[in-house]
């Protein structure tokens, strides 16, 4: 069974900083990808950043280029998401992802494995 749980959410004040945590197990991602989505109140979820499990090749959302960086322990099956300058507009749920295989068309926009997310809020 194919697991991925979230941790390191919370509450933080305006230009601060958070680290995510993904923990996967049950399935070798090894040709795959690990995604971190969010979730904004009264919003649909939407991609965030992307790291592949081969080569380490990294995607962000343009928006959020240079304040978020994405990163792997590929040793420990765990995904990171280093949020920094945080704005009260990054209030979100935020959730891990992932995919077996690497689909460059498709791999902002579908997953075939979910967290339960973590919530994360910035006050201003």
């Amino acid at each position: 069974q194919v697991q991925l749980v979230e941790s390191g959410g919370g509450l933080v004040q305006e230009g601060g900083s958070l680290r995510l945590s993904c923990a996967a197990s049950g399935l070798s991602f090894s040709r795959g990808v690990m995604k971190w989505f969010r979730r904004a109140p009264g919003k649909e979820r939407v991609f965030v950043a992307a790291i592949t499990w081969t080569g380490g090749n990294t995607y962000y959302t343009d928006s959020l280029k240079g304040r978020f960086t994405i990163s792997g322990e590929y040793a420990k099956n765990t995904v990171y998401l280093q949020m920094n300058s945080l704005k009260p507009e990054d209030t979100a749920v935020y959730y891990c992802a992932a995919d077996r295989d690497f689909i460059f068309r498709t791999f902002r926009t579908e997953s075939d494995y979910w967290g339960q997310g973590t919530q994360v809020t910035v006050s201003s």
